[in-house]
């Protein structure tokens, strides 16, 4: 066998052996928002019992979808320079009051207005989540790695029983994922090396921007995440160190 097809046999064994990727892994980082937390299940739900209780009948479905759909392009505003530094409660309460008009909600005070923009800290986690990251969190420092803003994540774990070691936040670094800084910061501050330090997420982009930055990566295949309006991403066997099909599917690959 040629010395390149020596070297390339290599990586593809590397990548199928999920403890030789983390043997040197300290910490694990976490997306939240479909990884961690069923986002889109979540808006549904609580959005259906508010709606009986103040008669309002909107898809709420739709309603999860296109809050979602602003997500990115806001952020993308900040990350330009188009806005300055506005962390995501802000952003999703600025999104707020178009999806009202849009769907003819009206009437709402500012407080009401407030409680439903924070629905997003009362997210649900994915039924295998607490118990995935228990077990993890015996054998790593683990964390959340989000664009979702300190107060928010807090609040998400407290009332979710996510079993966090310490928040860690896109805000922390003022600048949101993919951008280098947001990996970055959180490594600074973990005070480890970026290969000591895995990003595990439900999203390649997420991933593959944390691998540019020299961090270890562990998939978590979400299916559910978009319902039947998108199909979740994949990843095959070598695409990252570490491909799961769920938290506890994680953890049973990386040894806790």
């Amino acid at each position: 066998m040629k010395a390149a097809g020596i070297g390339a046999l290599a990586v593809a064994l590397r990548g199928q052996d999920p403890a030789h990727a983390a043997a040197s892994v300290k910490s694990l980082v976490f997306d939240v928002f479909g990884t961690v937390v069923d986002w889109r299940g979540s808006i549904i739900e609580e959005g259906k019992a508010w709606g009986n209780t103040k008669g309002i009948s909107v898809d709420w479905a739709r309603f999860a979808d296109h809050w979602r759909d602003g997500y990115m392009p806001s952020m993308n505003k900040v990350r330009k320079g188009e806005m300055p530094w506005t962390n995501l409660d802000h952003l999703h309460r600025a999104l707020l009051e178009d999806l009202l008009q849009e769907f003819h909600i009206e009437g709402l005070s500012e407080e009401e207005k407030d409680h439903w923009n924070r629905v997003w800290h009362r997210l649900k986690p994915w039924p295998d989540s607490v118990a995935g990251l228990t077990r993890l969190k015996k054998k790593y420092t683990i964390a959340p790695l989000s664009n979702g803003n300190v107060a928010l994540l807090t609040d998400m774990a407290k009332q979710a029983g996510i079993p966090w070691d310490l928040i860690l936040s896109a805000e922390l670094a003022r600048h949101y994922k993919p951008d280098r800084e947001a990996y970055l910061t959180a490594v600074s501050l973990l005070e480890l090396k970026p290969k000591e330090v895995m990003m595990c997420a439900a999203h390649s982009i997420d991933l593959i921007a944390a691998r540019d930055c020299g961090l270890r990566t562990g998939f978590i295949h979400r299916p559910d995440e978009f319902g039947s309006m998108r199909r979740a991403d994949e990843a095959n066997p070598f695409d990252f160190d570490v491909v799961s099909t769920d938290m506890l599917d994680l953890a049973s690959k990386l040894g806790a």
